[in-house]
């Protein structure tokens, strides 16, 4: 069998045509594969390098606190150095007038009006003030204001006799015979009461102290839900009624919550109405009496705005005369407030300033220590 003819030059042409077809296949694939790497480069898509490995999930910090973590309250004892620097000289104007005692070149007759007119304008009062004057005058004599140390020692002398170092200002947050401590807050509403209570809760935490808190500010919108909100955030719960109910119920409730649990401390928010209301006045001293059925109360303090002044004072008479006051908390003790209210109202009724609140921080609520005060108030800053 023959086979078929084929000319060598058609099958030269015929393979030559081949090999052109494959380059130009090849060009065109390596064209695009070329433009298709610049676009992705342009486009910031990664370089084709191994991947570096994640790092492992434990060392990633998260973005939101773990669902339910608590507030960590700072210790009450390093609260009063960080505070004092706001009652200083250079904020305080009580402050600026003692300083300007000892910084004035002669003690003449004018020198003496100034500082006596600064401190009444003070909130220090004038019995107070006519007492301060009078002890400085006989104790700086020319030759003792010429020594500022002595005259510096002097006027911490008699400024400490009047705020009274001798006053028990311990807060009574112990039960006996196995019932909690009680608390009662008393206060007309805008001296920061409800959120004095909020800070103290911070406080006892802080002394690794249970703590239960009762809403008995029923007549304030919001009062409970502000007051449980400040609770949650320690760890502390909040016994509350229906608004407008009655508040020596709820008092009771919080404290058989507090026997129940055998926590260490019941702090009851109360209402605070204007004083002038006979009617609050009469509820207090019912809810004191309610409260007293299921344990004793050991501690009733008064919130009273530094910065009211005698406004202040007055609130803290007619309190007095219906709850038996043991002691005062000064909310807004900061650079606004005139200092001299401290001498004021522990003269007025008896009762030792116990706790004071210098700032919108959360634990900007601080022991009151008389030395700390003085020392404050004679610092430049």
């Amino acid at each position: 069998m023959s086979l078929p003819y084929h000319d060598p030059v058609e099958i030269f042409w015929f393979i030559l045509g081949g090999v052109v077809l494959a380059i130009l296949v090849a060009t065109v694939v390596i064209v695009q594969s070329n433009r298709q790497a610049a676009l992705e480069a342009r486009a910031g898509a990664p370089a084709l390098l191994p991947a570096e490995p994640e790092p492992p999930a434990s060392s990633v910090p998260p973005a939101v606190p773990e669902p339910g973590a608590l507030d960590v309250p700072e210790a009450p004892a390093s609260r009063m150095a960080r505070l004092r620097r706001r009652l200083s000289g250079s904020s305080n104007p009580l402050a600026r007038g003692l300083l300007s005692l000892l910084s004035a070149e002669t003690l003449d007759a004018e020198a003496w009006d100034d500082l006596e007119a600064t401190l009444i304008t003070s909130d220090l009062g004038v019995g107070p003030t006519t007492e301060l004057i009078t002890a400085l005058r006989r104790e700086l004599s020319i030759d003792g204001h010429a020594d500022p140390a002595r005259a510096r020692t002097v006027l911490r002398r008699e400024l400490l006799n009047l705020v009274d170092p001798t006053m028990d200002r311990r807060l009574v947050t112990e039960g006996s015979g196995g019932l909690p401590g009680v608390v009662m807050v008393v206060g007309v509403n805008g001296t920061g009461k409800t959120t004095t209570i909020g800070k103290l809760a911070r406080v006892l935490v802080a002394e690794h102290k249970s703590v239960v808190l009762g809403a008995a500010d029923t007549f304030r919108a919001a009062a409970a839900d502000q007051l449980e909100t400040w609770g949650s955030r320690v760890g502390v719960p909040t016994v509350r009624g229906p608004e407008g109910g009655d508040p020596a119920s709820v008092a009771f409730d919080a404290v058989g919550r507090g026997i129940d649990d055998a926590v260490d401390v019941v702090v009851v928010d109360t209402a605070g109405r204007l004083h002038t209301k006979s009617g609050l006045m009469d509820e207090l001293g019912k809810i004191k009496r309610v409260i007293e059925r299921k344990a004793p109360v050991t501690e009733v303090l008064l919130v009273i705005d530094a910065t009211t002044g005698q406004n202040g004072l007055t609130q803290a008479r007619v309190f007095a005369d219906v709850v038996n006051i043991t002691g005062i908390v000064l909310s807004k003790l900061d650079g606004s407030a005139k200092g001299g209210i401290v001498v004021q109202v522990q003269r007025e009724l008896g009762v030792p300033v116990k706790l004071i609140g210098l700032g919108e921080g959360v634990d900007d609520l601080a022991p009151f220590d008389a030395s700390d005060f003085v020392d404050a108030l004679l610092s430049e800053g």
